[in-house]
Formats: structure tokens, sequence, C-alpha cells
């Protein structure tokens, strides 16, 4: 047996380490949060609550029956049927079942069934509104952690070119063809771009620690993700376009549609007060009576005898409740008011974040191009400014800023990338829900 734990323990701890270092997708990376989300299991609880108002609400339409039973004893002296007093010992058994059932009810059941499965509509659309904005906060990190891989390698060419360029120096002092302040420069600028690669791998770090918090993931250790394909990338649709379409399929938005829904018929439910309820009300019942120092008839024959059924109808008219059905509409109507005045603000919000994301989307394009072009153009300069140092034509201070301009183009490459990539992918997710 204890081999057959080991072998186990063995391949598990051989297997996990496979499992952690295998690289995530973005897909997986939203799919996991979402599952794991905590936000998002706090909706999916509310969703079963307003599940259960809603039956509960279907079940008022049921009768109630209620059973019971008494028991009591007397002792000492007690009246008499003569009028007099003597020492009676006496007990008293007793039952009875009664059955009430909601003829109408002011139409309060029937408004507050509407009620009810409008709100688990509107719950229904705040939970699948939770898993949006998981996703897209996914979405973001994720290409944030791409964005800080790129920046790192970036940095690591700035400093491999600053290397190159370090050894090459030494090269050329050694053979007298430059001073040594030269030298000094370029190692100075070996070590500006060892701190730059060093902060960009921490800000790797942070940003892989990030996505794996809003995983719910208890660590980064072994944690990967993989490059997402570029080649996904749309036509960029209008920001009206988007923004019709997002309000038809937008769940926060049809959340906010069915908050007003609901607050409108929650203001029927708080109405139903000033209308009349009616219900049918039965029972069935006996009893069981003796005395002693007289000749009782059976607790069987007594219960036989002394059984008593009913049957009736009870009315109730409201005349004047104290206000409190009047003070329970005005609520419901400001709540209605605030439902709508939530609608205006979510379609507001939505429109805002889609032109922003548009205009950002556009703006990154451009940045993009320009900053490809500024990319291969600065690289040649860097090219020529080696050459024309080699022969003494260029002083150091004007390579290494050559090479600052070359890098500063990449890196603003590879920002306007990501830019576009995301902002590209909010667009879409809004146009497309995925």
């Amino acid at each position: 047996m204890k081999k057959i734990l080991t072998s186990a323990l063995i391949a598990v701890l051989t297997v996990s380490p496979t499992i952690a270092a295998e690289p995530w997708s973005l897909d997986s990376c939203i799919s996991y949060a979402v599952s794991h989300n905590l936000t998002v299991k706090s909706r999916d609880i509310s969703l079963k609550i307003a599940r259960q108002d809603a039956i509960d609400a279907l079940d008022r339409f049921l009768p109630t029956v209620q059973a019971g039973a008494s028991q009591s004893f007397s002792f000492g002296r007690g009246l008499t049927a003569e009028n007099t007093y003597a020492n009676r010992n006496t007990s008293n058994f007793g039952w009875q079942v009664g059955l009430s059932l909601p003829l109408f009810q002011g139409l309060r059941n029937i408004r507050n069934v509407d009620y009810n499965v409008t709100n688990v509509m509107m719950v229904m659309e705040q939970y699948e509104s939770a898993k949006d904005d998981v996703t897209l906060n996914v979405i973001a990190q994720y290409l944030q952690v791409l964005y800080n891989q790129e920046i790192y390698k970036v940095a690591l060419e700035q400093l491999n070119l600053s290397r190159t360029e370090l050894q090459r120096r030494r090269d050329l002092l050694e053979a007298g063809k430059i001073p040594e302040l030269d030298l000094i420069q370029a190692e100075s600028q070996v070590a500006q771009d060892e701190l730059t690669a060093v902060t960009a791998q921490n800000d790797c770090t942070m940003a892989l620690l990030n996505l794996t918090q809003l995983l719910e993931l208890p660590t980064a250790e072994g944690f990967e993700v993989l490059p997402v394909n570029e080649s996904e990338q749309r036509m960029l649709p209008s920001a009206e376009t988007v923004y019709s379409t997002a309000l038809g399929i937008n769940h926060g938005i049809l959340a906010s549609e069915y908050g007003v829904k609901a607050a409108r018929k929650y203001t029927k439910v708080a109405k139903s007060g000033y209308l009349p309820t009616l219900s049918f009300n039965a029972g069935i019942g006996s009893n069981y009576y003796k005395t002693s120092g007289f000749n009782n008839e059976g607790f069987g024959p007594q219960m036989r005898h002394n059984l008593s059924k009913s049957l009736g109808f009870s009315l109730s008219i409201p005349i004047f409740d104290a206000f409190s059905t009047r003070n329970s509409v005005r609520r419901a109507r400001l709540q209605e008011i605030s439902a709508t005045l939530q609608l205006d603000q979510a379609k507001n919000d939505l429109y805002k974040t889609i032109m922003q994301a548009h205009t950002q989307a556009i703006a990154a394009d451009k940045r993009r191009e320009s900053s490809e072009i500024a990319s291969r153009s600065t690289l040649a300069a860097l090219d020529a400014m080696r050459e024309k140092y080699n022969y003494g034509k260029a002083t150091a201070t004007e390579f290494e800023q050559a090479k600052t301009e070359y890098i500063r183009a990449v890196s603003t490459a590879v920002q306007a990338k990501y830019e576009s990539m995301l902002r590209r992918r909010i667009l879409s997710f809004y146009i497309s829900g995925v």
C-alpha cells in the first residue's frame, strides 16, 4: 500500500510543475476568471435568491392549512350548573384543523409574481454584466502582460546594443582612435540600460501578478501567457454602429432596462393596498370534556358528538390605513424615477466608453503606422551614425542620441500596437459580446 501511495505522490509531483508551466491563452484566462471571480459568484447567489423570491410569490396563491390541539386541567372549587360552587376536577381536550384560501388579494399576488419575474431578469443581466466586466479586465491585463514583455525585450535589445558598443569602444580606445571619455560614456550608458532592463523586468513580474490575482490564482510562479494572434483584428467599425448594436446586447444596459420595468411593476404592487381582499376559510374540530364525580361520556363518543365544521368568507375593505399605502406608492414612484436615471447614466457611460475607445483606436493605429516608419528610419540613421563615428566624423554623444531615438521609436511602436489591440478588442466585445 505504501508503494502505491508513494508512486502516486511522485506522479503528482512530477505532473504538477508541467501543468503549472503550461502557457495560458486569453480565452482560457477569461474562462477561468469568470468561473472563479468572487463578484461573479456573489451575483450568482443574488440570482438564486431572486429566483427563490419568484417561487415564493407563486406559492402565495396556495391555501394555508393549520392544525392544533390543546389539553387543559382544572382543580379546586368551581361554578356548577346549579349556580353553586363545589370542589371538582375537570379536564378538557380539543383539536381543530383550519384552511384559508386567498380568493382576491387586491391583485397583489398577481402583480407580485409579475414584479419578481422581471426582477429575476434584471438580476440575471446583472450577473452577465459582472462576467462582462471580468472579461474586459482580463483582456486589458492580459494585453498589459504582453506589452510589458515586449518592452522588456526592447530594453534587452537596448542593453545589448550598449554592451556591443562598449566592447567596440574598448577596441577603438586600445587602437588609440577615441578618447577615454567616450569609453566612460559607454560604460555609463550600459549601467543606465541595465537599470532600465531591471525596471522592465519588474514591470513584467507585476503585470503577471496582477493577472493571476484577477484570475484568483494563489501564486504567479510558473504562470505564462501565449501571444495574441493579430490576424484576428477586424476592420474598425464606426462608433455609432458599435453603440447602436451595444444598446441591444450589452448586459449592463439590459439590466438597467429591466430595473426600470421592475420599478414600474413594484409601483403597481404598492397600489394593490387600495383594493379590498377576499378569502375563503374552512375548519373542523372536536373536544372531549371530563368532570370528576359525574358519569362522563367516553372519549370516542364525545369526539363524534362534539364534532363541528365551519365554512366562511372574509372580506376586508381598506378605508384608512394611516397613509401606509399612499406612502408606499410614493416611495415606489421615486424608485422608478431613480431606475430611469440609472438607465440614462448607463447609456451615457456606454456611449462615452465606446467613443473614447474608438478615438483611441484610431489614434493608436496612426501612431503605430508612423512609429513603425520611424523605427525603420531611426535604425538606418543609427547604422549611418555608427559608420560616421567609426571614421571620427561624429561624436559619442551624437551616436548615443541616434541609438536613443531608435529605441524610443521601437517602444512607441510597441505601445501603439497594444493600445490599438486593446481598443479594438473592447469595441469588438461591445458589438459582438465576445
